[in-house]
């Protein structure tokens, strides 16, 4: 990555021999802000979008590794900006509504800025996994691996407008590339950074122009698999993980953060 990020740390760290004491305490956000403010940073990112329901309160606990009472307390926050509109009852619900109000930038730059630097090395890491993943998928694939890919690569192209089935349709084809690997490690590191990425809901950043774009990366990465081509399958890879990370910069870009250490990867 860019040396300029390093340098920026370094230049951003006390003094040697300054008391830690002497900076004063660093306030901690409530968990239930956090977590609101991810959420917003998330709907920025496209990863929830307008009318979309959102995930029972007991699973994006488990989601997300907190309480029920915290996600509880995100909802009823995000509700009262605007985000979200919760209704009551069996066929009740969280729904997300799209808003963006005055104070959404300054929420999702508060989220963003202190990862910012970690993010693009996850972003990168990512990017050279996939790589690695979809090279030793292409050289052990079998029958059964080569069906469970053609498989979902039929449910993603069939998902039409429906975000959720393109959603699972799409994990369930990175996962049956990454099991193509036959090494479970792999497949866990590939859940573990998509997770990662993409703030603790494992649901990628959705457009109309990123699904386009998959619907014609998706079987040429599948079809380097199937035919046994390494070397271009990870080629095929390193080009579909960026999808990811160009939508990660084009917010970063658009909340006015400096160029410094935002470089996009070089084609």
């Amino acid at each position: 990555m860019p040396e300029t990020r390093a340098a920026q740390r370094v230049a951003g760290a006390p003094p040697a021999g300054l008391p830690v004491t002497a900076l004063g305490p660093v306030a901690v956000p409530p968990a239930a802000e956090r977590i609101a403010g991810r959420f917003v940073t998330a709907i920025a990112l496209g990863q929830f979008v307008p009318g979309q329901h959102l995930p029972s309160v007991r699973d994006l606990a488990v989601l997300l590794g907190v309480s029920t009472n915290t996600v509880r307390d995100a909802i009823g926050r995000l509700a009262a900006l605007g985000h979200v509109t919760v209704t009551r009852g069996r066929t009740g619900g969280t729904v997300v509504t799209g808003f963006w109000g005055p104070d959404s930038d300054a929420t999702v730059r508060r989220v963003l800025e202190p990862q910012w630097p970690a993010l693009e090395l996850l972003l990168d890491f990512r990017w050279l996994v996939e790589q690695q993943i979809a090279r030793a998928a292409a050289e052990r694939r079998t029958p059964d691996d080569i069906a469970a890919i053609t498989r979902a690569l039929g449910e993603y192209e069939s998902a039409g407008s429906d975000r959720e089935a393109s959603r699972a349709a799409d994990l369930a084809l990175h996962l049956a590339i990454a099991r193509s690997a036959h090494n479970p490690h792999l497949t866990e590191l590939s859940l573990r950074v998509r997770r990662d990425v993409t703030l603790g809901f494992t649901a990628e950043p959705y457009s109309a122009a990123v699904r386009e774009r998959a619907l014609v990366q998706h079987p040429r990465l599948a079809r380097a698999v199937v035919e046994a081509d390494p070397g271009r399958a990870a080629v095929l890879a390193a080009e579909h993980f960026s999808l990811t990370e160009a939508t990660w910069r084009a917010l970063h870009a658009r909340l006015g953060a400096s160029p410094a250490g935002t470089q996009p990867r070089p084609p």
